[in-house]
């Protein structure tokens, strides 16, 4: 796939903004952040007017087409281009969301050896396209990730993260049956002092937030949907584990050993696409790992690929 570096956006000057300056409709209207202008302002084709590069403090008037790269100028990946596998949900030449394998990292480490989606993005869109992941998942974690395809794009979707313009929702297999089944967890999450990787529920941590809601209730296991208000590590298994019913599979916590990762699947996805406006809504099922440990339910969850109309937003 070409890279999107030449990557530029079209705004045709409305009545109302007759007399602004360039600039203002770059914040204003583009929302651009004033590190992004200063980078354009020394790209030959960075800001144009009718065809014209100009500077920022240029005036506009009504019918004018300002053009503006919002691509990346100089993007890198320097991961090992590795081509593996990869389930997209949706993708276009501003984003993409990807349906993670839970045995797939984001990033490497010093010490890692199998492909993460660094690799496998550097094999599959080129070395020059910048990696931008919006909300990474744990290895271990499987699901809907969402990655921009330019640094501008990634500022506007970081700013919705934990917003109402950013819902996202996740399957959880947890111990034991919640009381009551769905309600809401508010403990302050911090880093362990005497692990290198975990947290732990500590008074000076950081407010912390989880709505959870039983979906079905088993002989030893619930299935949850639930959705994190604040994006703290680990905050969705150390919330379930602090209420004494640990996800499946996640020994950190205190997890069985019953799957070889916790029982955690990011399903649901709910952005607005930062450039079109589009309202998109995306759903990746239960993974089979996952499905394999719940018995056959009396009334099965929604869980279909591609776009889904009605995420859970708890009461």
């Amino acid at each position: 796939m070409e890279s999107t570096s030449l990557r530029t956006l079209s705004l045709t000057v409305r009545p109302d903004w007759e007399g602004r300056e360039v600039k203002r409709l770059l914040t204003g209207v583009l929302h651009m952040a004033e590190g992004h202008i200063a980078a354009l302002k020394l790209r030959p084709a960075g800001i144009c007017l009718n065809g014209e590069r100009v500077f920022t403090n240029a005036r506009v008037r009504k019918g004018d087409i300002l053009t503006v790269q919002i691509g990346d100028w100089d993007g890198r990946n320097d991961a090992a281009p590795i081509a593996v596998p990869l389930d997209f949900v949706y993708e276009d030449e501003d984003l993409a969301v990807l349906n993670k394998s839970a045995d797939m990292a984001v990033h490497g480490s010093a010490s890692g050896t199998q492909p993460t989606v660094a690799n496998a993005l550097a094999a599959r869109w080129g070395q020059r396209q910048a990696f931008h992941p919006v909300n990474r998942l744990d290895r271990g974690t499987s699901g809907l990730m969402v990655i921009a395809k330019s640094a501008y794009v990634h500022e506007l979707l970081r700013r919705q993260l934990h917003t109402d313009a950013f819902v996202r929702e996740y399957l959880a297999l947890a111990a034991g049956r919640f009381n009551p089944p769905d309600g809401r967890i508010e403990l302050p999450i911090a880093k362990a002092q005497n692990h290198p990787t975990a947290q732990e529920i500590r008074a000076d941590g950081k407010p912390s937030v989880t709505e959870y809601h039983t979906l079905e209730a088993f002989s030893d296991c619930s299935l949850l949907r639930l959705r994190a208000l604040t994006g703290r590590t680990h905050q969705l298994r150390l919330h379930c584990a602090a209420l004494g019913h640990p996800l499946l599979g996640d020994r950190l916590y205190g997890g069985d050993d019953r799957l070889p990762r916790p029982a955690l699947h990011s399903a649901y996805l709910r952005l607005r696409h930062p450039v079109s406006g589009e309202l998109l809504t995306l759903s990746a099922p239960l993974p089979r790992d996952m499905a394999a440990l719940k018995t056959r339910p009396h009334n099965p969850p929604s869980a279909t690929p591609g776009k889904r109309d009605d995420l859970f937003v708890p009461p």
